[in-house]
């Protein structure tokens, strides 16, 4: 896929939607996959070529056993009915995560869905069920510590050449980061990809995150400056 911006997404604050409006936390979380419908539409339109969203952390698992379940079947069907729609769409999606400790339905309806949309080039939507950043940087690891060449130093280069399927390299670092809900934290998530992410913060809720808080978002992005450790070209100038 010919990505152009890597965004992703902490859809923060779906329990505490629900409950300030007396619902069940259920509710909320039900909200977020509208929500998530709705930005999967824009994103293509607004420059977006990669969307990594963070439907579930490993952490996510100490929550209680009805509110995982629920979330286990939400996601299962949220697979089945936009399988299609996606794919007339042109929407590759895909699962990042472990995979073993997921229910079986939910599984086969990843299964499903990567086959159907692999083809698609328009966006690709990457979820991320079951994930932690630091467990699959230490699998990375482990996984790099068999075929390391013996006297080369250690390097960023390497890890990467040797951890490229580990971390799903293809899908390129992240450019923007984006969490709702009025926390102020990365949980966990897309540290590898997103080491010189822009990131943004902010307190609207993910149920009532719109595409226009998409935007102005995007907004944002734009007047930063991405100097990657280096100067600007005016300011290297001025220095030399």
């Amino acid at each position: 896929m010919q990505s152009l911006l890597h965004t992703a997404i902490i859809m923060d604050g779906n329990g505490r939607w629900a409950e300030a409006r007396g619902w069940p936390r259920a509710r909320g979380h039900a909200a977020g996959a509208e929500a998530l419908r709705t930005i999967v539409e824009a994103a293509p339109g607004l420059g977006i070529g990669t969307l990594t969203v963070y439907a579930f952390s490993s952490d996510n698992w100490q929550r209680p056993p009805g509110e995982v379940q629920a979330l286990m079947e939400l996601f299962a069907a949220y697979l089945e009915s936009e399988r299609e729609p996606l794919r007339r769409a042109g929407v590759r999606c895909t699962a990042i995560g472990r995979r073993d400790r997921l229910p079986q339905s939910l599984v086969t309806a990843l299964e499903r869905m990567e086959v159907v949309t692999r083809a698609c080039t328009k966006l690709w939507l990457r979820l991320a069920i079951d994930y932690s950043a630091r467990g699959e940087i230490a699998r990375a690891s482990a996984a790099a510590a068999t075929r390391w060449t013996a006297g080369l130093p250690p390097s960023v280069e390497l890890m990467q050449r040797l951890t490229a399927s580990a971390l799903e390299r293809e899908a390129g670092p992240v450019d923007l980061l984006i969490r709702t809900g009025g926390e102020r934290r990365l949980s966990d998530f897309v540290l590898w990809e997103a080491a010189y992410a822009e990131l943004l913060f902010l307190r609207v809720a993910w149920p009532d995150f719109r595409p226009a808080h998409l935007r102005r978002a995007l907004r944002v992005f734009a007047r930063r400056q991405r100097r990657f450790g280096a100067l600007l070209p005016a300011a290297a100038g001025a220095s030399a």
